[in-house]
């Protein structure tokens, strides 16, 4: 570093003000700061054996509207800082993730915009294979939300999916460490192939403060589901439960 500098100053006499510039943009730089948000988000969006092409497009098309709807802005604009960071993952086996949309700062209608369109150019870039593993989503959560640019009070991963943990290692394991984290479990069940897996989210895979979820009975119906969710997650007064009850959703048990 000293010898860098050294040679930078040697050369000051023969440059110009833009040359310096030049020269101090090599200089190692400390990293810029954690910008602070209200809620740090990782949506992780099932793509197991089960998940058809159709199916993956209707949970796709799902976020892209929601992030469209001015209720959501609306929601966001609820927080004391008024701004949301996102991040969008596929998920299958226990060590089968994309993160497709890094993590993004959502702030205005114009960046919820920016948001519903990079969701909506995604591709598909899992197709099963490895079973379904919840705990693997999780896990791939909290290390996402480890290395986000991003600092918050909140952090919340949001699981949707279809079936129940059948690879990886236990889900109760992966939602305890999480929750020890202090980041939340939210979840979105859908109701198509296990019509019982609202209980099994419930028991199992949701966990945290404040931690809900919202069944969708069919991935038909998924939109309006997800569209709810993130309301009430984004909202600085998640939890009412007047709206939980009004909207259909299932608070956890203290864990």
């Amino acid at each position: 570093m000293r010898q860098l500098w050294s040679k930078c100053l040697a050369a000051a006499g023969s440059l110009s003000v833009v040359g310096l510039l030049s020269l101090a943009a090599l200089l190692p730089t400390r990293a810029a700061a954690q910008t602070e948000v209200d809620l740090q988000l990782v949506l992780a969006v099932d793509c197991s054996g089960s998940v058809n092409d159709v199916r993956f497009d209707l949970q796709k098309q799902g976020y892209v509207a929601a992030f469209r709807n001015p209720q959501v802005m609306k929601a966001i604009a609820s927080g004391s800082l008024q701004s949301i960071a996102v991040t969008f993952v596929q998920w299958t086996g226990p060590f089968d993730f994309v993160q497709v949309v890094p993590w993004t700062l959502v702030n205005d209608t114009a960046s919820a915009q920016h948001l519903a369109d990079a969701i909506a150019h995604s591709e598909r870039e899992l197709f099963g294979g490895s079973g379904t593993s919840i705990s693997g989503a999780i896990d791939t959560g909290v290390q996402l939300l480890s290395q986000s640019p991003f600092k918050s009070q909140r952090r919340t991963i949001d699981i949707s999916g279809d079936g129940a943990n059948s690879s990886g290692r236990s889900v109760t394991d992966a939602r305890d460490d999480a929750v020890a984290k202090g980041i939340g479990i939210n979840g979105l069940p859908i109701l198509s192939v296990e019509p019982t897996l609202d209980s099994y989210y419930f028991s199992r895979v949701i966990g945290g403060p404040g931690a809900f979820m919202i069944p969708a009975s069919s991935y038909e119906n998924f939109a309006d589901a997800i569209l709810k969710k993130l309301i009430l997650e984004i909202a600085q007064n998640e939890n009412d439960p007047a709206m939980m009850g009004k909207w259909g959703a299932v608070l956890a048990s203290k864990r």
